[in-house]
Parts: C-alpha cells; sequence; structure tokens
C-alpha cells in the first residue's frame, strides 16, 4: 500500500492544472446509458473511482473505454446485465446513480446499496420515493436496490418530487431519470451544485429538455429518445479549494488553470478574510498568500450549496490549526466527519470536538509524524498540514486520496513542494 512521504517549509509558486470533477464525471458517464449512441467526455480525472465505474459499465456490456488523449468513450448500445453488483461499487456510493437511467431506458435496474467513504450515513430513501413516484416499483432486498416499472407502464412518468432533504445523487437520479419520462416532472428543493447545472448542460446536449438548472427548481420535459454527444467535463472545485488551501498555508504566488473562482465563492471569502488574495483571471484562479505567520484564522458552518462545502471543511480546518487566533467549525452535513482531527493532533494541533463543533487554537508551527488517513478530503487536510509541518510527514493509507485527487503529489511537486509516494 502507498504512502506519502511530505516534508515541509517550502513555499509554493508557478501553475498547475485544475482537474475535471470526480463528482460531474461520475453521474455523466452513467447519463450515457440513457442514449444508444455514443458519447464523449472530454476532461474525465484519472481516478479510482472513475476506473470503476468504468468497470460497472462494461460489467452491464456497455463499451466504455479511455483514449490517449484522455477522452473516455461510452457506447450503451447494448446492455446484457443492467446491475451494479456490490463487489464492484463497495467502495463507491456513485453506484446508486447508475438507477435512475437504467430505469428510465431499460425499464428494470438492480442497484448495490453505496458504500464509499465512513463519514456518514447516506440513505438512499430519497432515490427510492422519487422513482416511485413517477412509477417505479422498488425493493430492498439482500443489500440491493431492485427496481422496475410498475405493471403497464412502458416508460417512467413525470411527477412532481419535493425531497425533505437536499440530495445531490437524488438530484442527478432524478434529472437523469426524467429526460426520458413521459411528461413533465417538477424537481423542488434540488441541490444546486456546479457538478447538477454540468450534468443538465450534457443531457441539454443530447437533446433533453431541461430548465432551471443550478437553482432549486428544475423542470424537465421528458423527449422520448436522446442522442449521443461530446460533453467536457467541469473543472473540480474541491480539488481547486484543497489548492487554494494549500497555498495559503504555506504561502507563495500560484495560478490555478481551469479553476472556476465562481464555484467557490464561500471558500474565497473566507480565505480572503484569513489574509489571503484570491482572484479570478483568465482562464483560471491565481492565490497569493503571506503564509501562515499572518493569517487569521477562521469560522465557518459547513452547509448545502452555494454554503460553505462539506468537502473543503478538512482542509481549512488545516489551514486554521496554523493561522492566528481561535476559530469554530460547525459539520452539518456529515455525522463522523471529523476523522481527520485524531491525526492532526499528531502533528501538534490544538482542536478540541464537542459534537459537531471543533474548536480550533492556532499554533506557531507543527511537527511531522506518521499519519493516516480515514476518509478522502481528511487524507487532503493531512497533505496541508504536511506541507506547513517541521521535518518530515508520512501519510499512510492513501488510496483514500487517489480517490479524489489526480496526481496530487505530482501537482505539489510542479509547484515547489517537497513530497513523493513510497511503497509501504
Amino acid at each position: 500500500m502507498d504512502k506519502l512521504l511530505i516534508r515541509g517549509g517550502r513555499r509554493l509558486h508557478g501553475e498547475l492544472l485544475v482537474s475535471g470533477a470526480k463528482n460531474a464525471a461520475l453521474p455523466q458517464l452513467c447519463a450515457a446509458l440513457l442514449s444508444a449512441d455514443p458519447v464523449t467526455l472530454h476532461n474525465v480525472p484519472r481516478l479510482q473511482d472513475v476506473r470503476t465505474m468504468l468497470k460497472l459499465l462494461r460489467n452491464m456490456g456497455v463499451a466504455a473505454e479511455r483514449s490517449d488523449d484522455g477522452a473516455v468513450h461510452v457506447d450503451a448500445r447494448v446492455l446484457s446485465t443492467p446491475e451494479a453488483p456490490y463487489e464492484l461499487v463497495k467502495t463507491m456510493r456513485a453506484s446508486v446513480l447508475a438507477l435512475g437511467p437504467l430505469l428510465a431506458r431499460f425499464g428494470e435496474a438492480t442497484v448495490s446499496l453505496p458504500g464509499g467513504c465512513a463519514i456518514g450515513s447516506r440513505p438512499v430513501d430519497q432515490h427510492v420515493r422519487g422513482l416511485s413516484a413517477m412509477g417505479a416499483e422498488i425493493v430492498l432486498e439482500h443489500g440491493y436496490m431492485i427496481a422496475r416499472l410498475s405493471a403497464g407502464r412502458t416508460r417512467l412518468k413525470g411527477a412532481r418530487i419535493t425531497t425533505d432533504m437536499v440530495t445531490v445523487t437524488g438530484t442527478e437520479n432524478f434529472l437523469m431519470a426524467a429526460a426520458l419520462a413521459e411528461g413533465e416532472t417538477l424537481l423542488e428543493n434540488a441541490a444546486q451544485e456546479p457538478e447538477i447545472a454540468d450534468l443538465a448542460e450534457m443531457l441539454i446536449a443530447m437533446g433533453a429538455r431541461i430548465e432551471g438548472h443550478g437553482s432549486s427548481r428544475i423542470r424537465i420535459q421528458g423527449v422520448e429518445r436522446l442522442h449521443g454527444c461530446s460533453h467536457r467535463v467541469v473543472a473540480d472545485r474541491i480539488e481547486a479549494g484543497t489548492f487554494l488551501c494549500a497555498v495559503a498555508a504555506t504561502g507563495g504566488d500560484v495560478l490555478l488553470r481551469h479553476g472556476r473562482a465562481d464555484h467557490l465563492d464561500a471558500v474565497i471569502e473566507k480565505l480572503r478574510a484569513a489574509g489571503v488574495e484570491v482572484q479570478a483571471v483568465q482562464d483560471g484562479i491565481r492565490v497569493q498568500s503571506p503564509g501562515s505567520a499572518k493569517l487569521c484564522a477562521q469560522g465557518f458552518r459547513t452547509t448545502e450549496y452555494p454554503g460553505f462545502p462539506t468537502d473543503m471543511q478538512a482542509q481549512f480546518m488545516a489551514l486554521n490549526c496554523i493561522a492566528q487566533g481561535r476559530s469554530t467549525v460547525t459539520e452539518t452535513i456529515f455525522e463522523n466527519r471529523f476523522m481527520h482531527v485524531d491525526e492532526l493532533l499528531r502533528l501538534g494541533a490544538r482542536i478540541q470536538v464537542d459534537g459537531k463543533v471543533a474548536v480550533i487554537e492556532g499554533v506557531a508551527r507543527l511537527s511531522g509524524a506518521t499519519v493516516t488517513a480515514t476518509d478522502l478530503r481528511a487524507s487532503a487536510s493531512l497533505v496541508i498540514a504536511g506541507l506547513v509541518a517541521d521535518g518530515e510527514t508520512v501519510l499512510e493509507h492513501v488510496h483514500h486520496l487517489d480517490r479524489g485527487y489526480d496526481c496530487m503529489e505530482a501537482k505539489l511537486r510542479g509547484i515547489g513542494a517537497d513530497i513523493e509516494r513510497a511503497s509501504a
């Protein structure tokens, strides 16, 4: 099992390229199931979850390959098995995104209950209720969702769906299913993440009729058939935000090419308040930081987009650990998302946790140590901490990092970090 060796204390300078968003690419790969025509996705990140999704599609009988130029080509003309088995998706919660497209186009689906990081429960009841309102019959048996169209139906039907909570994967599933449903579907309390808007743009390129994407109210007029398309995956806002925090912590001047400042308003506002200069520039984001000694810690509360993202909580907490003053971080999305705290304490951080609230006292320095990644974003926070810690930090279980970051250590080396991958 690989580990990262990080020797801290270097300022970061130069430029790096922000990869395509994993959380956009995964639903878009599933959306390719909606058409019998070929679909090409550009800017697809090279990540373990993407490789798992491609393997899942191939297991269904779909042709899915990556070309030399990095594009991914999917041809779902033939589907032999409308099933997402546990063996392939036990580490990836995005498996649930196959449910809507399979039901919409093929009228049946057997999908394993999703896995993924151990950061909290991720109930599928919202998916079941919404798709049931559209005319599906779904039962949960032996760890699987077994779905089919109601008796006498040949297509899903449009419906008004109001979820009890804002759900990103639920919104994506309903959006894909409604594209081929009969009549109009209205999604109320829809998630507003940029990845959902990007999925809608792909579906529109395939011939779907969608209005209001990017807002909490999305209207879809179902069509009988979708055609193929070529689509470029939106840049990963969480990867960009992670590098923003890394440069803020170490100090330096870095250009993040393809980064979208308009997708990171809440994070950038906090960085600026901390004393970091962040500018939207042509084709990217420029970040300039004086380093931790001149930064002021910032409290925040995670919430649904466009609020402060839970996927940036751990990285910003790492920054707060070495900024000046006390900060309070409240996590409202996932109940187990402070697992990085114990590892940050090993590096010398001062953090106290009470339920959903963490109080951080900034310290003058961190000290390198061996730490263990517990989930995807926790691993990123430990990389940031290691970049500023004295001596060497060894990060173990970096397979978590590989689920969401495309060659992170190579990108950091390219801007001056002393970081390398080694076999454990």
